[in-house]
């Protein structure tokens, strides 16, 4: 099999093949259990969707309002994806998975106005806090740039690297003119080369874990650069340092009502094209169409999109087989390690002594942002333990991570932090329909070779998810675009079928 599209005559003889096996499985199954075969259930759809996060979700309704039939099935009992509200009582929720929205993400600001979902501004009033090496130290929240004088020896390297991005196409950054070159080398080769001093050293690292959930070490540079690239529009060039902060970056404002919000409220307007807890085991296409098959239901369609994350997609079984540069990208984008953790106060008591409540350091708890609700409430301190650290920090007992999270709280912003009257966290890398969260990362070796097959549908199934985006991949707004683009790629499919 090449890399290419499959052909109409493998879809034949393959669809054939695997048509006769899986009719030869499934006659064995209903003999063997024939009340389990009678609860699944078929239904048909111009288009299935794998996945109802905001990439299927938006693809749907995208689809919808093209004219055409879909059903979106989620292996979860919920939509979102890797948004996830968590209610804290009196009307409140707090975000447990992405929740950031910033200048540039155009879609899913589009999508959350459509579905009046309304943003206000992340809390960002007063200092933040930098804490490396036991010096703590204080710097404006505006614009968030800290003024240690060992930290900010890493602001040259940063702007070198969006001068290189510059140099790297979003949609194909395998054609960049150094593309061998920079894939070769990791972010930790650059790193090493431009950044001598420890703790600015210790502020790179820092940066690339919370951004990607990975060790600088793990990530080709050529990927970094990529992804530098797209944080930003066809307008505006990609910068790291809007990655990494809360003014005119990507932080800079939060959803009322949770990010979960947006999803719920499409799927809403969806209605029973939305089916959940219906995992797919297999996806079969042959020359007429294609097959969604789980447990409990089977999804006959013309075309399909596949929104989950990389990982997961390693565990459909597809026939015909995937074409071997597609399943080489799939294993080698590898997804990031981040737990976030959440302390809940009667009030914001950080605000009291000017703090903003986003804070960096070389504890646990990697950087931190004040969660709370709108009115301020309620206190929510938020923080992330990302990268090694957070590989680290899962494997401690319950107990042991909690106190843990919260001595980090407590160095950054007093010990008041030690007494919350909730605490609740969430472990992205054992959540089995994600498996590692903000997003999936490939080492050297990969995007350059394997990088053309990243958005090149497979026969009928299309390919979304915010891997797949040109720009801000691993975030909201590039789910969203990756969606809304792969609809459109259908939609050209079936008016030209």
């Amino acid at each position: 099999m090449t890399t290419q599209d499959l052909t109409r005559r493998e879809l034949v003889v393959g669809g054939a093949v695997a048509g006769a096996a899986l009719l030869a499985l499934d006659a064995e199954k209903a003999a063997a259990a024939p009340a389990r075969q009678a609860r699944r259930r078929t239904r048909r759809a111009d288009v299935a969707i794998v996945g109802a996060g905001l990439a299927g979700l938006a693809a749907a309704r995208r689809l919808v309002a093209d004219g055409h039939s879909v059903v979106v099935v989620e292996a979860r009992e919920r939509v979102g994806g890797r948004t996830l509200n968590t209610d804290l009582g009196g009307g409140h929720e707090t975000e447990l998975g992405a929740q950031f929205i910033g200048p540039t993400h155009d879609r899913i600001s589009a999508l959350a106005k459509a579905v009046g979902v309304p943003t206000f501004p992340t809390y960002n009033a007063g200092v933040d806090v930098s804490l490396f090496s036991g010096r703590r130290g204080t710097y404006p929240a505006t614009p968030g740039i800290p003024t240690d004088p060992d930290i900010t020896t890493i602001l040259g390297p940063i702007l070198q690297l969006d001068k290189l991005a510059t140099g790297v196409p979003v949609d194909a950054p395998w054609t960049a003119r150094r593309a061998a070159e920079l894939d070769r080398q990791t972010l930790e080769d650059y790193k090493k080369a431009n950044v001598t001093n420890p703790i600015g050293a210790a502020a790179f690292d820092l940066a690339t874990r919370v951004i990607w959930g990975a060790e600088p070490r793990e990530l080709s540079l050529l990927y970094a650069l990529a992804y530098i690239a797209g944080a930003g529009n066809a307008k505006t060039p990609g910068s790291f340092v809007r990655l990494i902060t809360t003014p005119n970056g990507a932080q800079e404002s939060r959803f009322v009502g949770g990010s979960q919000l947006v999803s719920e409220r499409v799927a809403d307007r969806l209605g029973n094209r939305v089916v959940l807890g219906a995992p797919v085991r297999r996806i079969v296409q042959d020359a007429d169409g294609v097959r969604l098959i789980g447990s409990r239901l089977t999804v006959a369609a013309k075309r399909a999109i596949v929104t989950v994350p990389p990982i997961l997609a390693l565990d459909i079984a597809f026939s015909p087989v995937l074409p071997r540069a597609k399943q080489r990208l799939l294993r080698g984008l590898r997804p990031g390690a981040t737990i976030k953790a959440e302390a809940i106060y009667p009030r914001p008591f950080w605000r009291d002594a000017g703090l903003s409540g986003q804070c960096i350091g070389d504890a646990a708890v990697a950087a931190t942002f004040d969660n709370s609700p709108p009115d301020g409430s309620l206190g929510v301190l938020m923080g992330f333990i990302v990268g090694a650290p957070a590989r680290r920090f899962r494997g401690l007992p319950a107990a042991q991570r909690r106190t843990e999270a919260l001595a980090a709280f407590a160095g950054y912003v007093g010990d008041a932090a030690l007494t919350p009257t909730g605490y609740v966290e969430k472990d992205w890398t054992a959540d089995r329909w994600t498996k590692g969260c903000p997003t999936a990362h490939t080492p050297p070796g990969i995007l350059r070779r394997y990088g053309p097959a990243l958005r090149r549908a497979t026969g009928r199934v299309h390919w979304a998810g915010s891997e797949t985006s040109t720009f801000w991949q691993g975030y909201m707004d590039g789910a969203v675009r990756s969606g809304e683009r792969a609809a459109d790629e259908v939609h050209r499919a079936l008016r030209g079928s």
